[in-house]
């Protein structure tokens, strides 16, 4: 077996570690001007802002070993730094730049791009995929029925305006009201807050929109709707690498991204699209579902209907982790349709749900 490059970790590694100055992932930022391999370990040369503190310099540090060691590397890291000032990229309030471009930036359809926190809200997580029919809704309601099952405080977005799915799975037949402040009150399910456009037009009705509507409605749901006291926002986005994720990005600050798949090769090439979407975009990737990844026969044997093993090559490819393989199940399927999500059993078969929420959880601690 061929022995691990380490500088091949490198990349990787670092995008998936935060500068707090700049906003950007350390790669992004290009802290790291080079890397080596010495008869001491890797050796990582690097430019701190003068804007970084020792704090600053020490948790990216940190970070960086942790995600190296991670990735299967378990050599000693050097983090050396270099003399030649780093010009300062912190950014001006309400703006936030877009790779590739100078200033401020401009969104797709105009106008200057306003990143804006949003109030009692400690992490917004967007579940994602590349192509439609990977099961993302289901891990979406099941993750945020997970999380709520570890005793944190959680808000679910659908994000799909044209094939909302959410309404349904997570069994919402009212609609949401307006407060005294005008702001959206989104709608309790199974003790997680919910907020869809199937909550606000009838459920045969098309959607028949154009972008700049699709994009003012999840600005509507994300920064109209009160989601005070929220520990996770978790946000089910449509499919494909469009309008709705490039919204969602310049709208909120995403703590990070989780992507859905398949393990069979034509769901594995867009999946891929979607990481290097968010990797581009400078949002930090959590991990890989790998969903249906088999279906266990009545002997106990596995069938692997998709292929076997997909999801975990991209993630070993690109540097992230597996966050969970769910198997082909009826009841999981059923669970959806009847608005009873998987993650609510007590049998035993909610616990892969209750786990991937946990490692979200651990990745994003509040």
């Amino acid at each position: 077996m061929a022995e691990m490059d380490p500088l091949k970790l490198v990349e990787p590694a670092a995008t998936r570690v935060r500068d707090p100055v700049s906003g950007r992932s350390v790669w992004l930022a290009k802290i790291i001007r080079e890397s080596k391999v010495t008869p001491g370990g890797l050796q990582l040369s690097v430019v701190w802002d003068s804007d970084h503190t020792a704090e600053d310099r020490a948790s990216i540090e940190a970070a960086l070993r942790a995600n190296l060691k991670g990735a299967g590397y378990d050599g000693k890291v050097l983090v050396m730094p270099m003399e030649a000032p780093k010009p300062s990229f912190k950014k001006a309030p309400g703006t936030d730049p877009v790779p590739g471009m100078s200033g401020g930036g401009v969104a797709p359809h105009g106008g200057p791009i306003e990143k804006q926190q949003l109030p009692g809200v400690k992490h917004i997580v967007a579940v994602a995929s590349g192509k439609g029919g990977v099961g993302k809704s289901t891990i979406s309601t099941n993750l945020a029925i997970g999380l709520q099952k570890l005793g944190f405080q959680v808000g679910l977005i659908d994000a799909d305006v044209h094939g909302p799915s959410v309404p349904r799975m997570m069994n919402v037949h009212s609609r949401p009201i307006v407060d005294a402040e005008k702001r959206i009150v989104p709608v309790n399910s199974y003790g997680v807050r919910c907020m869809s456009m199937g909550m606000l037009v009838d459920e045969n009705e098309a959607m028949i929109w154009r972008g700049p509507m699709v994009m003012s409605a999840l600005r509507q749901f994300l920064q109209q709707t009160r989601w005070n006291g929220t520990d996770y926002l978790i946000v089910d986005l449509p499919p494909g690498t469009g309008d709705a994720q490039l919204s969602l990005i310049q709208a909120v600050p995403l703590a990070g991204a989780v992507i859905v798949t398949t393990p069979q090769d034509v769901a594995l090439g867009d999946a891929i699209r979607g990481i290097t979407m968010f990797q581009k975009l400078d949002v930090p990737l959590l991990g890989l579902v790998e969903n249906m990844a088999w279906y266990e026969l009545p002997d106990g044997t596995r069938d692997y209907v998709f292929g076997e093993g997909g999801g975990i090559r991209v993630a070993e490819r690109y540097g992230t982790d597996v966050l969970a393989q769910i198997p082909l199940q009826t009841a999981i399927r059923k669970g959806g349709d009847k608005g009873l999500p998987a993650a609510l059993e007590s049998d035993g078969s909610e616990a892969v749900f209750v786990e991937l929420a946990r490692r979200v959880a651990a990745k994003l601690p509040v």
